[in-house]
């Protein structure tokens, strides 16, 4: 088994995260922009491409917020089991007006939507643990194994 790394972008404005909106079997969710480094990309190249396929807008990257390991075989769900990645979470921030439109979005992808953090509760995230560092209740930049 390999270890994948994944780049996501951390975007707030006045109290809302950025997330990506997903649909499956079991009704939406939401995941942070971002993906799968490419072989020869930086990290940061990663977070630019993919903010432009998942959310259609460009980027400008900031510091390195948190670093998140996803074990599958620690997790809810079944069919990724064998899966591990190291995810970087960039604070990220738009350029150019609102209205954006995916290039590229990925399979599950149905939108994108601004989440309140004090909202964060009533929607289906993930990780959804990440919230607690977002809204300062806990600190640090490695969050460690979380969903």
């Amino acid at each position: 088994m390999s270890i994948r790394n994944s780049a996501k972008a951390l975007i707030m404005k006045e109290g809302a995260v950025l997330l990506t909106k997903n649909r499956d079997e079991e009704g939406f969710f939401y995941l942070f922009p971002g993906g799968g480094q490419e072989k020869g990309e930086t990290l940061e190249q990663a977070v630019v491409r993919e903010c432009q396929e998942e959310i259609g807008s460009s980027v400008r990257v900031g510091h390195l917020k948190h670093v998140r390991e996803y074990i599958g075989k620690n997790h809810e769900h079944a069919f990724d089991a064998g899966f591990q990645q190291v995810e970087f979470y960039f604070e990220c921030h738009l350029l150019g007006e609102e209205g954006y439109e995916p290039t590229n979005p990925d399979s599950h992808q149905v939108g994108i939507e601004w989440v309140r953090l004090d909202e964060w509760d009533g929607y289906r995230i993930y990780p959804k643990a990440l919230g607690e560092y977002i809204k300062g209740h806990r600190p640090g930049v490695y969050v460690g194994d979380i969903n």
